[in-house]
């Protein structure tokens, strides 16, 4: 979860250093929605991941199989889930007073996002091309560039 403060912090930097200034109260929205995000694709991932069996087959290392936290505590599934789609909701919720404060300049940066977010574990998991290319879109870009969409208020 370092990776989103640092993406959302990067965009913000560049728009201080271009503006002398950064509303505090957007900075903490565009992270709030961010971290929603975040939190909305990893949970889900690990809801789905789970829900398949792939858990089960998957042989864990430090960098890779899943945090495992469901094959040991699987009355959680329907928690995780419903964490996940909260945390998608709220990241929408605060897309949508973007769209609603800027207008729909912000909506083709929420629509890849979203795309990413629910396709990510049935469809781009399934591609290593596109297991390469999703994160470097979902933080690299959308994050950063989201943010310096948002933060001058215009």
């Amino acid at each position: 979860m370092v990776l989103t403060p640092v993406c959302v912090f990067l965009g913000a930097s560049t728009v201080f250093l271009s503006q002398g200034s950064v509303s505090v109260f957007l900075l903490i929205l565009v992270l709030l929605g961010a971290l929603f995000a975040h939190i909305s694709v990893n949970m889900l991932n690990e809801y789905f991941d789970f829900k398949s069996g792939l858990d089960m087959l998957t042989k864990r290392t430090p960098f890779s199989g899943g945090s495992g936290a469901l094959p040991q505590n699987p009355e959680m599934a329907r928690v995780v889930l419903s964490v996940g789609a909260a945390a998608l909701l709220a990241s929408m919720m605060i897309g949508a007073f973007f769209v609603w404060k800027l207008g729909v300049g912000i909506v083709p940066i929420g629509i890849v996002g979203l795309v990413l977010i629910v396709s990510y574990t049935g469809w781009i998991n399934r591609h290593p091309l596109a297991c390469l290319i999703a994160p470097g879109i979902g933080f690299g870009f959308l994050m950063v560039v989201g943010t310096q969409f948002v933060l001058p208020g215009e």
